[in-house]
């Protein structure tokens, strides 16, 4: 089974990434839960440069669409800035509403950072348009304000319990999702 965790952040110390770098840490036999590393590769969208037609799009956009058709579901981590979900994750996710990789895709929110409460919903309201399926996973609120790695948020048993529990509940959305129609 392969799952996709994507960071809505470039920053390279972001709390985002660090969180999907220890989920990718969880996971059970069998699983292969693997960290997008491209998003700052894919360009602004332009519908002229996506000729859904013909597959034809940027390679970055077309190496990310191709890791999100692989995948059976997903992890979203991203940051809130100014009252909504990142620039780069909206971008990205910009280039597949026409394409439809997350129609029916198992798909987890998290957001990492204290005090945010307006991205998540903005992010569950357009990925819910896009036909992903979105589990109910939670994080403890807040999460720690220090600057730890994987290993240190995997210490903290709240929130190493709260990841192996959204990894069972995705694991569970995959294997009960409804056939696709075609």
């Amino acid at each position: 089974m392969k799952i996709l965790a994507i960071s809505g952040s470039l920053r390279s110390v972001s709390k985002n990434t660090v969180l999907l770098r220890a989920v990718t840490s969880l996971a059970p036999q069998g699983v292969e839960i693997t960290l997008y590393g491209g998003m700052g590769e894919i360009p602004l969208f332009n519908p002229d440069l996506d000729d859904l037609d013909h597959g034809k799009a940027p390679a970055s956009v077309l190496d990310f669409r191709a890791q999100l058709q692989a995948a059976d579901g997903v992890f979203i981590c991203t940051p809130e800035y100014a009252h909504g979900v990142s620039g780069v994750m909206k971008n990205a996710l910009d280039w597949l509403v026409g394409s439809g990789e997350f129609m029916q895709k198992p798909t987890v929110l998290f957001n990492a950072a204290p005090g945010s409460e307006h991205a998540h919903p903005a992010l569950l309201e357009t990925l819910r348009t896009m036909g992903a399926l979105v589990t109910d996973a939670t994080l403890p609120s807040p999460l720690p304000g220090k600057k730890l790695d994987e290993a240190g948020l995997l210490a903290i048993p709240a929130v190493a319990d709260a990841l192996r529990t959204a990894i069972k509940d995705l694991l569970h959305a995959i294997e009960t999702r409804p056939a696709q129609e075609f």
